[in-house]
């Protein structure tokens, strides 16, 4: 069997890591498990590599006809020993030392022990893959000034502008939820910053910090629970916030919005994310769209594969729209 005509990805995210192969018909296997939070430093990047395989045995294909791997992982991204690493604070507890992340990581290997089991290996940050998957199959196909941003565990971007992906020195563009918005919050983020976006909203801080999960009080928002909906509410102006002052720096013409909590809250949420670009500096934002990703849970899956698969897939994936055929 020749090796490339098997990929694999892998979305690393603070809650869970998804494992997949595809061929040129799309994808075959996948695998979920929660992300590892305790052991040595290298435990994420072995689970990844057992998932991979355990996905290859799931689709009866041999392990050793995967060579190439796109990976889509939460950042920021740090080296180690001359490759990438992670440095996530949705993982790595040894940053803040937060009590639902019982390790003392503070960078984990990730590109070394994956090179060596594949040959090929490319690393993206989760939104700026995503934002790839929209650009190659999604919701913005083409679109030169786009935004894609994730609304789950954490919060962060991908930035394409004048149909430019941007990266940064070390691959860290686009963790805008780690912009400063409150002096005076005490809401406390992973990354040990108080009063950025992500502390102010994320699924995980927002847990942490209400003592019950995010899901259960955007739920009982919606039922019109008086102190659920004024913390929804709250975090859906935040949101707002962060988005204009994005749209501001960058000029772009379209958001493209995923993650847990917009998969499941967004079209309720809207009207008030709505509110605070339609109210401010017209010139910047008139037209500025906000639509959901039209990948879903997949974005950062399709992404992972969109690094390493063969360009002659695209067109196929696309006509068949693999994202809708779960493996």
């Amino acid at each position: 069997m020749n090796k490339r005509s098997l990929v694999g990805a892998l979305d690393i995210g603070g809650t869970k890591i998804a494992a997949g192969i595809a061929n040129a018909n799309g994808p075959l296997a996948r695998v979920t498990e929660p992300t590892p939070k305790s052991g040595t430093p290298d435990t994420v990047a072995r689970q990844c590599i057992a998932m991979l395989h355990a996905a290859c045995d799931q689709a009866g294909v041999p392990r050793e006809a995967i060579d190439a791997v796109g990976v889509s992982s939460a950042g920021p991204f740090a080296q180690v020993d001359g490759m990438l690493g992670l440095a996530s604070p949705n993982i790595c507890g040894g940053q803040a030392q937060s009590a639902d992340l019982p390790n003392d990581w503070v960078v984990i290997p990730l590109e070394g022990p994956l090179r060596e089991q594949f040959a090929t290996v490319a690393i993206e940050n989760d939104c700026v893959s995503a934002l790839v998957a929209e650009r190659t199959f999604g919701a913005v196909q083409g679109e030169p000034n786009c935004v894609y941003v994730t609304w789950s565990t954490g919060i962060g971007f991908g930035f394409c502008v004048d149909g430019h992906i941007l990266h940064g020195k070390h691959g860290n563009t686009g963790h805008a939820g780690h912009m400063l918005m409150s002096e005076s919050s005490d809401a406390l983020c992973g990354c040990g910053n108080r009063g950025d976006l992500e502390a102010l909203i994320s699924g995980r801080n927002l847990a942490n910090r209400l003592g019950q999960s995010t899901a259960d009080v955007f739920d009982a928002a919606r039922n019109n629970e008086p102190a659920a909906r004024a913390i929804a509410e709250d975090a859906a102006r935040w949101f707002g916030r962060g988005l204009y002052n994005v749209a501001v720096a960058l000029d772009t013409r379209v958001f493209v919005v995923g993650g847990s909590v917009w998969q499941h809250h967004g079209e309720w949420l809207l009207p008030m994310v709505r509110r605070e670009l339609d109210t401010r500096m017209h010139a910047l934002t008139d037209g500025v769209e906000i639509v959901p990703a039209r990948l879903g849970g997949l974005v950062a899956d399709f992404g992972a594969f969109a690094q390493v698969m063969p360009q002659e897939w695209v067109q196929g994936w696309r006509e068949r729209e693999a994202w809708k055929h779960e493996a």
